[in-house]
């Protein structure tokens, strides 16, 4: 029997509330420092919450645990990660949240693209159609 907790419905809908509530604080916080300090500050913050979360639920792997092809992936997710934020983070220094969210939150529809050319995902007519409507919503809140 599944509960409300091991669904990955529950877990998306509050990575969602989360991820916006990650920018308006971040919005908030970073008005008077520089936006690289800022993600400076929020990546340590989650090193030692999921270090913490790791030791406490003693889910720790030793690192030659990990096969070279997972590591590698790992490494390249880091360094994407790395890259949104910093780029994240000097677009909310600059524009307005309620804009430059939903340009980022374009990557859905990358993310869909990517799944099909990548990982070989198959996507019906109806997922294409809600991921145009995802792309023209981004294109209309991105328009002046």
């Amino acid at each position: 029997m599944k509960t409300l907790l091991t669904t990955w419905q529950t877990w998306a809908a509050l990575s969602a509330i989360f991820a916006a509530l990650t920018t308006i604080f971040a919005k908030i916080g970073i008005e008077n420092i520089s936006s690289d300090f800022a993600t400076f500050i929020r990546t340590c913050i989650i090193l030692i919450i999921t270090g913490a979360l790791i030791f406490f639920t003693r889910q720790y792997q030793p690192l030659n645990s990990i096969s070279p092809k997972s590591f590698l992936f790992l490494v390249l997710s880091g360094l994407a990660t790395g890259a949104s934020w910093i780029c994240y983070f000097r677009a909310l220094k600059i524009g307005n949240a309620s804009q430059v969210a939903p340009i980022d939150k374009f990557s859905l529809v990358l993310v869909a693209v990517f799944g099909v050319i990548f990982l070989g995902e198959q996507v019906t007519v109806n997922q294409w159609l809600g991921i145009g409507f995802v792309a023209l919503g981004v294109i209309v809140l991105a328009l002046q």
